[in-house]
C-alpha cells in the first residue's frame, strides 16, 4: 500500500526533481528525456523557455541553432517535441495497423519520396515540387497540405526520416539509417512508463492515465501500460504515495534536492514545463486552476495570453505576462492572493526579469 505524502513532500519532488543543477543543452535534454515544442513566441517557444532553466548560459533560439550538431531528433512522444536517440529508439519501429506483420512499408508516393531522399540528402520540402508536383492531400487538421509535405510527415512519423535541420522555422528531411532490431514491446513499454513518470513525476493515477492515452499516437500497439505500472511497483523500480487520495508514482531514481533555501527562487515558468504540465496536479498541488489560454477568445482570458506560472521556491503564487513591445522587456505579474512584500521576493524577482532579459537579447535584437 502506497505510504502517505505531504502536500510540501509532493511539491518539492515535483519542483526540485525537475530542476536540475543547469548544465550543457545535450545532457540538459538528455536527463529531461524530452522537451515539449510549441512555436507560438511569447515571449519565446516553449522549448526555449523550458531549457532556459535546465542550461547554463541559454539564449533563446539556441537549441535550433545547436540541433545539427547535438545528435537530438523531432518527434511525438505524448506532445510534439525534442528528445534524445535513447527516448526515439523507444518508439521506433512504430507499429502499423495496416501492415500484416505491423511493420509500416511505405509505398505510392511515398515510396518515391523516400527514394529520392536518400538519393539527394537533406530535403527540403519545396525542393519535391519540381519532381513531384503540387497535389494536394486533406492534412491532419481538415485542411489542405501538398500532397508531398503530408507524405514526408508520413516517412517522419514511421521514422524513416528524420529531421537534421531546420530552415526559417520549417524541417529539412534525412534519411535515418536502419533502426536494427528493435526491443520487445514490453521492454520498449516499461522503459516509456519509467520515461514518463521520471519527466512528470510525482504523476497522479488520472495523469499517468491521459498521459498513456497520448502516447497511444507516440508509441502505439506496444501493451497494456497498467501492468507494467503495477510490476515496476513490485521491483522497486517506481515508488508511491498517497496524497488526499490520491496516488502519486515516481521512478526510484528520481533525483531529490535539499530544499534549503528553496523559496530564494523565482522562476517564470513555461506553460508547457513538465513542472506544471499536468493542469489537474497543478491544481492538486497549488489550489488553483491555471489554464493557458492562448486560443482563448480575449474577453474570455483570466490570465493572459500566453501567461507564465510563477514559481517561488516550491511555491507557484501567481503568473506573468511577458512582452517586448518596440523591444523592451515588459513584465507584468498577477497573484493568487497578494503579492508578497518579502525582500527576498522581490530581489529574485528582479533576478528573474534580469534572466529573462538576457535570454532573449538575441530574439528582441
Amino acid at each position: 500500500m502506497a505510504g502517505k505524502l505531504t502536500l510540501a513532500e509532493v511539491r518539492g519532488r515535483a519542483v526540485r526533481g525537475s530542476l536540475a543543477r543547469p548544465m550543457p543543452i545535450g545532457r540538459a535534454v538528455a536527463a529531461l528525456g524530452f522537451v515539449q515544442a510549441d512555436p507560438i513566441r511569447a515571449p519565446a517557444r516553449a522549448q526555449d523557455l523550458i531549457l532556459r532553466h535546465r542550461v547554463a548560459g541559454y539564449r533563446a533560439g539556441d537549441l535550433e541553432r545547436r540541433f545539427p550538431r547535438l545528435g537530438l531528433q523531432e518527434d511525438f512522444l505524448y506532445a510534439y517535441g525534442f528528445m534524445p536517440d535513447e527516448t526515439w529508439r523507444l518508439l521506433h519501429p512504430r507499429h502499423d495497423p495496416e501492415s500484416a506483420d505491423g511493420r509500416h512499408v511505405p509505398t505510392g508516393l511515398a515510396a518515391e519520396v523516400l527514394a529520392h531522399v536518400r538519393s539527394h540528402g537533406a530535403t527540403h520540402p519545396a525542393e519535391l515540387a519540381d519532381d513531384f508536383g503540387k497535389d494536394r492531400a486533406v492534412n491532419g487538421w481538415g485542411g489542405f497540405s501538398k500532397a508531398t509535405t503530408r507524405a514526408l510527415q508520413s516517412l517522419h512519423y514511421h521514422g524513416l526520416l528524420r529531421v537534421a535541420r531546420r530552415r526559417d522555422g520549417i524541417r529539412i528531411y534525412e534519411a535515418t539509417p536502419p533502426h536494427g532490431e528493435p526491443a520487445s514491446p514490453a521492454e520498449r513499454l516499461r522503459r516509456l512508463v519509467l520515461l514518463v513518470t521520471r519527466i512528470l513525476g510525482p504523476v497522479p493515477d488520472t495523469g499517468l492515465s491521459a498521459t498513456f492515452a497520448l502516447l497511444g499516437r507516440g508509441a502505439p500497439g506496444l501493451g497494456k501500460w497498467r501492468d507494467i505500472v503495477e510490476e515496476l511497483l513490485t521491483t522497486g523500480e517506481l515508488e508511491s504515495g498517497e496524497l488526499d487520495g490520491v496516488r502519486y508514482l515516481w521512478p526510484a531514481s528520481m533525483r531529490t534536492v535539499d530544499a534549503a533555501n528553496a523559496r530564494s527562487e523565482v522562476r517564470f515558468i513555461a506553460p508547457f514545463d513538465p513542472i506544471v504540465w499536468d493542469r489537474r496536479r497543478f491544481e492538486h498541488l497549488w489550489g488553483w486552476p491555471y489554464r493557458f489560454e492562448a486560443y482563448t477568445k480575449p474577453p474570455n482570458r483570466q490570465f493572459g495570453y500566453y501567461a507564465m506560472p510563477l514559481l517561488w521556491g516550491d511555491q507557484v503564487i501567481g503568473w506573468v505576462n511577458v512582452t517586448t513591445p518596440d523591444g523592451r522587456l515588459d513584465v507584468q505579474a498577477g497573484f493568487v492572493g497578494s503579492r508578497p512584500k518579502d525582500r527576498t521576493f522581490r530581489r529574485g524577482f528582479d533576478a528573474e526579469v534580469a534572466r529573462m532579459e538576457t535570454f532573449l537579447a538575441r530574439e528582441v535584437a
